[in-house]
C-alpha cells in the first residue's frame, strides 16, 4: 500500500512539473473592438493574432505557447480602466494597447501598479510616457509633438501664404495632435485664419463649414479619427468648399473613404514610414495578404509590438516583470518595424512621421 501511495505521489508530481513546463503566457490586446474606432481595433487583432501565430510555430517564447487574450475597451477611458482592471486579475503578463490615448493613458495606472508591460502601438499623446505612473509603459510609434511639426513643415513648403484653419474634435488625440500642429505652424511664420473645436461623434459639420467658408481657408487641419474627417471633408465638398483636408494618423484606415467616398480624394495625412514598404517583411506582408487582411495602419505596428516584448522576455529569460522591463530599456530588437530601441521615457527611436495622400480609395507618400 505505501508502495502504492507513493509511486502515485511521484508520478502526480511529475504531472504537475511536466504541466508546469508546459504551461502557457497569457497576454493581452486591448483596444477598440466595437465602437467608433473598430476598424483600428480590427487592425490591432490582425497584427497581434499573426504575431503570436508565428511566435508559436517556431516553439513560443521560452518553449512555452503564447495564449492570446482580447480585450474590448471602445477607446474609451471609463471602460479602459474596467479593463485594466480585469487583464490585472487574469494574468496576463503584457498587454499590447490600447489604440486611443484617451483609454491608454488611464489603463497605464493600472498596469504600472499591477507590473504588467504595456506596449502600445498607436497611442501618440505625449502625456502617455511623459506621465507614464511608473517603468514598464511603452510605445512603438511617434508622438504628437513629432507628428504635429511634421504636418506643420508641410503646410508651411506648400501652402505658404495661403489661409489655413485648425480644429479638434476635443479628444486626448485630437486636441493634442491639433496643438501641437498648430503650435509649430506658428512657430514657423503662420498665422491661421480660423481655430475652431468640435466634440468627437458629431455628425453634422455644415454650421462649421460655414465658418470655413466665410474665412476663405484653402487647407483645414484637424486633429481627430477618420469617422468625423471622412463626413466632415464629404460636407465641405457638399458645400462647394474645395479646400485641401489635412490630418493625422487615425485616418490609416479604408474606412476613411468608405465614409468620404470620391470627397476624400487629395486628403492629407501624416503618419510614420509604412513598414509594408519594407523588402524585408515582404514574406510577411504576403502572408497577411494571402489570408484576406490588408496590413495597413497598426496592423504591422501591433505585430512589432508583440516581437518586442516577446525577443525582451527571451532576453531576460523570464516573463516577470522586472527583467522583462530591464531588457526592453537596454536592448535592441529586430521587428517588422525595423530595429526597435527604447529610450528613458518608453518612446521608441524609430523614425518620425511622413506625408500621405488620399487617391481613388487608398493612400500613398505625398511626395
Amino acid at each position: 500500500m505505501k508502495t502504492s501511495l507513493l509511486t502515485g505521489l511521484m508520478l502526480s508530481t511529475a504531472l504537475v512539473m511536466a504541466t508546469a513546463a508546459r504551461a502557457d503566457i497569457t497576454i493581452t490586446v486591448q483596444g477598440p473592438l466595437t465602437g467608433s474606432e473598430a476598424t483600428f481595433g480590427a487592425q490591432m487583432k490582425a497584427g497581434a493574432e499573426k504575431a503570436v501565430a508565428d511566435l508559436n510555430a517556431k516553439g513560443g517564447v521560452l518553449g512555452q505557447q503564447i495564449v492570446l487574450n482580447l480585450e474590448d475597451d471602445k477607446c474609451d477611458g471609463t471602460e479602459s480602466t474596467s479593463v485594466a482592471n480585469r487583464v490585472a486579475g487574469s494574468g496576463s503578463v503584457f498587454v499590447v494597447g490600447s489604440y486611443c490615448s484617451g483609454a491608454s493613458i488611464p489603463a497605464s495606472a493600472v498596469y504600472a501598479e499591477s507590473q504588467i508591460v504595456q506596449i502600445s502601438p498607436a497611442s501618440t499623446n505625449p502625456k502617455f510616457t511623459d506621465d507614464r505612473p511608473g517603468p514598464g509603459i511603452y510605445r512603438v510609434c511617434g508622438r504628437d509633438d513629432q507628428q504635429g511639426p511634421a504636418a506643420a513643415a508641410y503646410i508651411l513648403k506648400n501652402f505658404a501664404g495661403k489661409n489655413v484653419a485648425f480644429l479638434n474634435d476635443k479628444s486626448a488625440y485630437g486636441e493634442g495632435l491639433a496643438i501641437e500642429a498648430q503650435k509649430a505652424y506658428e512657430e514657423g511664420g503662420g498665422k491661421p485664419v480660423l481655430v475652431d473645436a468640435f466634440n468627437k461623434g458629431d455628425t453634422d459639420f455644415n454650421a462649421l463649414v460655414t465658418k470655413l467658408k466665410a474665412a476663405n481657408v484653402d487647407l483645414v487641419y484637424t486633429g481627430t479619427y477618420h469617422t468625423e474627417a471622412g463626413n466632415l471633408v464629404k460636407q465641405m465638398r457638399a458645400q462647394g468648399l474645395e479646400a485641401t483636408l489635412m490630418a493625422g494618423d487615425a485616418l490609416v484606415s479604408e474606412q476613411f473613404w468608405t465614409i468620404s467616398g470620391p470627397a476624400g480624394e487629395g486628403t492629407i495625412m501624416t503618419f510614420s514610414p509604412d513598414p509594408a514598404k519594407n523588402p524585408a517583411v515582404a514574406d510577411i506582408v504576403k502572408a497577411f495578404t494571402d489570408a484576406g487582411t490588408k496590413p495597413e495602419g497598426y496592423v504591422l505596428y501591433t505585430y512589432g509590438a508583440v516581437q518586442a516584448w516577446a525577443a525582451a522576455v527571451e532576453a531576460a529569460g523570464s516573463t516577470d516583470f522586472e527583467p522583462v522591463v530591464k531588457a526592453l530599456d537596454e536592448g535592441k530588437f529586430e521587428t517588422v518595424l525595423g530595429e526597435v530601441e527604447f529610450d528613458d521615457k518608453g518612446d521608441v527611436t524609430l523614425p518620425g512621421y511622413v506625408v500621405y495622400k488620399w487617391h481613388d480609395g487608398a493612400y500613398d507618400y505625398a511626395e
